[in-house]
């Protein structure tokens, strides 16, 4: 049974932030001043959090705030006396800010070898104004970071919304950043209680965030029961994640470095137990040609145009024998005869892989409106010859004017249809689930929309007449044509008092 989960987005003090680094706007390149906001805005959650337990070990009287072991054990960031924000802030107003803040990052460095040449070091570089740069220290200052958000992407938000920021002023921007609410959906299907979880373009974490908080609200312990696998090309987005990981204190092997899935595979030798991921819509030219006798494409050649199935054989060649998949595609997938695509899927469907398909609602993401589906791939089926097609485009309520979420009741209802489907319980209802045989698919041409299986939702009859529907619409439809004109003279009238004529 899937418990709630909050599927907001939001971490509460995105525009607080944006307005405080605004302070270094103006002459910057947006990548370089983006990365340097990011290094701040990692800094002084880490001296939020320490800050936390520290003030907590002061009032137990014991004198054991020094000790690191008393943070390490309780999954909190021990923060060397340097690097902590109030050591940090009395330089503020100082020109040596900038060569304070990467002392701090050296000194982090230095106590955590795993992020060893991953956090930012070039404050003091002289393109950065050291006056604006102390002036974004103070109004960080003010920003508190630890409330309650240890089981938030923090980072990862924080770093979208200012991708998304950038998207609108600079031209640029992303989509590497998974919505909490596909996550969580992602994360309580599939139910990665214990074992390897694998996520082939991680990003900024934000799975396997999300993987430990279930584990943890399972009573589990993501120290003891699970081992983290990932990889990202983007060397950005690659250490965001280390940074991601070690707030938090999860262990993860991310390879040696950032590097291209496809062509230097950092985990050769992984069969996961778990996969979540949510790989580039539509990637094309990925070198395919390069690797086409490659022993993942056992499903058939992908083709160079496009990698959803590239990432897909990708996903299956690292599972596991009891292994689960659950990633985001490009709706195209499921109905692609593009080159190779449809023999592909074909073959997938006919060995028993996909177990479930969920087609999601629009503007569930921040940066891109692409339709999206949910793709979960098992090698457990419990359901041999079958699977679960969930149309939940009708799903999500409008958090803002351009973005949808699904409710956290929404989210449960997903994942505890799958958890019936799995238990051979009833779960057929028109218009929103259905589960079809191998027969049903192929009957279909082996296309996996699921609009196509479960069908239109009849509409509840108001049981009013017909023709006394037609009359009172006109009629409504009349006193509104009427009001307008009189709103529509009135405009002309007021327009003429003034002097201009409509």
């Amino acid at each position: 049974m899937a418990n709630t989960i909050k599927a907001t987005g939001n971490i509460g003090f995105e525009q607080q932030l944006w307005k405080a680094a605004s302070i270094l706007w103006g002459s910057l390149d947006p990548s370089s001043y983006r990365n340097i906001t990011l290094g701040l805005v990692f800094l002084k959650y880490i001296s939020d959090r320490f800050d936390e337990r520290y003030n907590e070990l002061v009032e137990e009287g014991a004198g054991f705030e020094e000790d690191r072991d008393e943070y390490v054990s309780e999954g909190y960031f021990f923060v060397p006396e340097k690097s902590r924000w109030s050591y940090i802030l009395k330089f503020a107003s100082k020109p040596e800010i900038g060569k304070v803040i990467d002392e701090a990052m050296v000194a982090i460095e230095n106590d955590y070898p795993n992020l060893k040449g991953v956090l930012p070091k070039n404050y003091s570089d002289p393109m950065y104004d050291k006056t604006k740069l102390g002036e974004v220290v103070v109004e960080f200052s003010n920003i508190l970071m630890n409330r309650g958000e240890n089981d938030r992407d923090v980072l990862g938000r924080t770093y979208e919304y200012f991708l998304t920021k950038f998207s609108t002023n600079a031209g640029k921007g992303g989509e590497f950043f998974t919505p909490p609410c596909i996550v969580n959906t992602l994360v309580n299907v599939i139910q990665p209680f214990k074992g390897k979880v694998y996520d082939p373009c991680c990003g900024s974490g934000g799975m396997f965030v999300q993987s430990a908080k279930f584990i943890k609200e399972h009573s589990g312990n993501i120290t003891r029961d699970v081992s983290i696998y990932g990889q990202d090309a983007n060397p950005e987005t690659w250490k965001l994640c280390k940074m991601n990981l070690a707030i938090r204190g999860i262990e993860a092997d991310l390879g040696s470095s950032n590097a291209d899935t496809f062509h230097n595979d950092q985990h050769p030798t992984l069969k996961a137990d778990y996969i979540l991921a949510n790989p580039p819509f539509n990637l094309d030219k990925w070198g395919a040609d390069k690797i086409k006798d490659d022993p993942r494409w056992k499903y058939g050649i992908p083709t160079d145009s496009n990698a959803n199935f590239a990432w897909i054989q990708h996903m299956v060649s690292h599972l596991s024998t009891n292994g689960r998949i659950g990633l985001v595609l490009a709706n195209g997938a499921l109905s692609s005869e593009t080159n190779n695509d449809g023999n592909i899927r074909k073959a997938l469907i006919e060995d028993g892989l996909i177990e479930g398909i969920v087609s999601l609602p629009a503007q569930l993401f921040y940066t891109v409106t692409i339709p999206v589906s949910l793709w979960f791939i098992s090698r457990r089926k419990e359901q041999k010859g079958k699977t679960l097609f969930i149309d939940a485009r009708n799903l999500g309520v409008m958090v803002s004017r351009k973005q949808r979420q699904l409710t956290d009741d929404e989210v449960i209802l997903i994942a505890n249809t799958f958890d019936k489907f799995r238990k051979r319980e009833a779960v057929d209802e028109l218009g929103f689930a259905k589960v079809a045989t191998l027969e049903d698919i192929e009957n279909q041409g082996f296309i996996l929309t699921p609009g196509r299986y479960v069908g239109i939702k009849e509409e509840v009859s108001d049981n009013e007449p017909f023709e006394e529907k037609m009359n009172r619409l006109t009629s409504e439809l009349s006193d509104m044509f009427a009001k307008s004109h009189e709103l529509e003279e009135e405009i002309r009238r007021k327009l003429g008092a003034i002097g201009y004529e409509v």
